[in-house]
């Protein structure tokens, strides 16, 4: 509606009166601006809703808590949500992909409860009961943010105008759903996840009600609540930037609109308007993330299992950290033994050659092979020679950040060397191996390498076990580099060694274990105490982002219960979280099929209505009134942008995944059925009432105010009344879920066991369900 632009531009046309200042005008203008929007809704509409409401959440409790505490073991990624707590509390460094904030809320429940973290979950089937692990506390956090969930839901459907079948049913297809019940019951992030984005949307729907009171103290409100929302989204999983584009775009065309001139603002106020929005839905949600990551560093202080993914120099600002209390700094003519960081083989030689031919045809130089070795042997210790012969040995000279150096390799009385000779397994990647000295005098070029350690300056001291560092050959500048795939039988089944030219992969990454010519007089052997150190938190940070953003990545094994992105709309597989074989109990995790097909299909029903009406339209036939078509484009077609944001970027990605992916992209076609309920049985057929704005631009005139909208779900005149019929399909289609519900339910709460006669009665599409036989 109106706005302090419009208002003032009404003021100086004689339109308004002028009387007190411009915000007495601007106060007074918004005020018959709210009262005009339409008729207030009757009690017996909110009393209905408010009965509705009611209903589901506690439904939902029941759902969510419902033999909560069986099993009392392990099941499925508990292994690794449960372990982090642990950590958390026992204030061990760890690492993971996703960011802190749903792993800091189990070891929050934890320390509630007094768990001490002893206990690691190690295994599923692990004893909770025999190991005194309060799981049930753990459980009872997502249990109860899944249950909050259905609600959420509900009022995202009440708020936006939809009547009490059409918000009965959305809540009802998250609130009998077999997956959603079983990943928020368990000790997973997914409940939060999936809560903190079902918030952002209803928050966004409620800031967008109040654009005709812009800058008002509610309006703020809602802003910033959508904002930590959004937050609490991206800082459980990185998967959360889809709710972000699905409020992002929402924000864009309400931003164009706005542009328009005939919204009376002035490019000032425009101006505030976009500032406004990018502090509420990026400045904070940006800071409310970047303050988990200062209390993870907080908390987590001491070594833990996750050092080996740091450098040195953030593993030492961790206390206790054996790398950095034990490290030496490494001299010329020392004899050193290497290690891979992520493989831990040790880089090794020895008298036997490479083939002449390798399978596939290719030559090789039949030079003397350099592997990788997991064992340490005397096979395994090189001498570090300075680039340059010298004619008299200098002892005593430290190796620096920057150097370039030669291998001596001590048994075969050989020197390191790469050349423009294809790896056995990659063509691409040249060949490591040793030649003897007096070739090596000949080759000299050849055998130089670079040393630069990870994140250090140049001329920094290059020490055992905290230098980590890339060994980069000189003339050809490819990294030495190792990978677990071992070598055939004429490579005694090592690890083959090559040059490889992406040189800033980490996993070129190499550290000296050990200097095995250290002597006893050595001062070297005269170990201070060491201080921990300090690092700026952004630079922690960074690092900690480029190492979660690698390894998540790297997610690109193969999983017996992986799938693909076209299968979950039509549940066609899904994951099996824990078995017990003598009570022939298993929780297979399985949405309602009921009810994921029928979302599912009326996405397509969706884009079909979209499609025909634009048809229509080009040929001068007008179907639909305004405010149904206005409904269906900027409130249906607002939950259609969240399922397609959270469901169409998963085509692109690399990674593994799952079904549990697709759950917040379940929950948006959950409201776009609801909401097409709605428009297939409470339309109020058409109606020749246009608004004012829509007239004048049919008519080519300007008008004063024009009313602001966008894609977003818009608050109607009146709240839709629901007729009878919509209220019989309403109430048949949740009775086939609930049907659906109960009879996955034993597979969903693991309890009771079924026959073989009941599983092959659930294997609707194949699914690979336990005990079947």
């Amino acid at each position: 509606m109106a706005d302090q632009g419009s208002v003032r531009q009404r003021k100086k046309r004689g339109t308004t009166p002028a009387v007190g200042s411009d915000e007495d005008v601007f106060s007074k203008a918004i005020t018959r601006n709210q009262k005009s929007t339409g008729p207030v809704a009757p009690k017996g509409y909110n009393l209905g809703h408010s009965i509705g409401l009611s209903v589901v959440t506690l439904l939902a409790f029941f759902t969510r808590f419902y033999k909560i505490s069986h099993p009392n073991e392990v099941v499925f990624d508990e292994v690794h949500f449960g372990k982090f707590a642990s950590f958390y509390l026992q204030r061990t460094y760890f690492f993971d992909v996703h960011p802190p904030f749903g792993k800091l809320l189990f070891a929050l429940m934890g320390w509630f409860v007094g768990f001490d973290g002893d206990f690691k979950f190690d295994n599923i089937g692990d004893s909770y009961i025999d190991n005194r692990v309060p799981y049930v506390a753990f459980r009872t956090m997502p249990a109860l943010l899944g249950s909050l969930t259905v609600p959420v839901v509900y009022m995202t459907m009440w708020e936006s105008g939809y009547s009490l079948p059409a918000a009965l049913l959305a809540a009802g297809l998250v609130l009998f759903d077999n997956a959603h019940v079983a990943q928020t019951r368990l000790i997973l992030l997914d409940a939060t996840l999936i809560f903190s984005m079902a918030c952002s949307i209803l928050a966004y729907v409620r800031f967008y009600k109040m654009r005709h009171a812009p800058f008002s103290r509610k309006w703020w409100k809602w802003l910033l609540l959508t904002g930590v929302a959004l937050s609490c989204v991206i800082s459980t999983k990185y998967v959360g930037v889809f709710t972000f584009v699905t409020i992002g775009t929402a924000v864009a065309i309400d931003l164009w609109g706005l542009l328009d001139v005939n919204t009376g603002l002035t490019l000032q106020e425009f101006g505030y308007h976009f500032g406004a929005r990018i502090v509420g839905l990026i400045v904070v949600p940006f800071c409310f993330y970047l303050f988990w990551f200062q209390v993870h560093f907080a908390i987590l202080y001491r070594s833990g299992t996750g050092d080996d993914f740091m450098t040195p120099a953030f593993q030492e600002t961790l206390a206790d950290n054996m790398m950095t209390l034990s490290s030496v700094n490494i001299n010329y003519y020392d004899t050193i033994t290497l290690r891979h960081k992520d493989t831990k083989a040790y880089l090794h030689s020895h008298v036997a050659k490479y083939p002449l031919r390798y399978d596939d045809g290719r030559i090789s130089s039949q030079g003397q092979q350099v592997t990788g070795y997991p064992h340490n042997d005397t096979n395994n210790q090189w001498i570090i020679l300075p680039a340059a012969n010298l004619a008299e040995k200098k002892t005593g000279l430290g190796v620096k950040n920057g150097d370039v150096v030669r291998l001596h390799h001590v048994i075969t009385d050989t020197i390191l060397l790469s050349h423009d000779v294809a790896s056995p397994y990659y063509p691409t990647n040249q060949e490591f191996t040793t030649v003897d000295q007096e070739t090596a005098l000949n080759r000299i070029n050849d055998t130089l390498f670079e040393i630069k350690i990870e994140g250090a300056r140049g001329g920094a001291d290059f020490k055992t076990m905290a230098g980590q560092f890339k060994l980069i050959h000189f003339p050809s500048k490819v990294a030495m580099w190792t990978h677990t795939k071992p070598l055939p039988e004429w490579g005694f089944k090592q690890q083959e060694i090559n040059g490889n030219k992406n040189v800033q992969q980490t996993s070129n990454l190499w550290f000296v274990e050990d200097i095995t010519s250290l002597q006893d007089n050595d001062p070297r052997n005269d170990k201070t105490p060491k201080v921990v150190k300090t690092l700026p938190f952004l630079v922690k940070y960074f690092e900690l982002q480029r190492a979660m953003f690698h390894h998540n990545n790297a997610l690109t094994s193969s999983h017996p219960y992986a799938s693909h992105p076209i299968q979950w709309p039509y549940l066609l597989r899904g994951v099996s979280f824990w078995t017990k074989n003598d009570t022939r109990e298993q929780i297979y995790f399985l949405g309602n099929p009921v009810g994921w097909w029928l979302a599912s299909s009326l996405l397509a029903v969706f884009a079909g209505i979209i499609g025909a009406d634009q048809v229509t339209k080009r040929r001068g036939v007008d179907a639909l009134d305004f405010r149904t078509r206005s409904k269906l484009y900027n409130s249906t077609g607002y939950f259609f942008i969240a399922w397609a944001t959270h469901y169409i970027a998963f085509f692109v990605m690399g990674r593994q995944l799952f079904l549990h992916h697709y759950l917040p992209a379940h929950l948006a076609s959950s409201l776009v059925t609801g909401a097409l309920l709605d428009f297939v049985f409470n339309s109020e057929g058409q109606d020749e009432t246009v608004p004012d704005h829509v007239k004048a631009a049919q008519s080519g005139k300007k008008p004063a105010v024009r009313t602001l909208t966008g894609v977003l779900p818009s608050s109607p005149s009146a709240p839709n009344s629901a007729n009878s019929l919509s209220w019989i399909v309403a109430g048949v289609i949740l009775a086939a879920v609930l049907g659906g519900f109960l009879f996955f339910a034993p597979l969903t709460y693991g309890s009771p066991g079924l026959s073989v006669e009941q599983i092959l009665q659930r294997k609707w599409l194949g699914y690979d369900l336990h005990f079947a036989k």
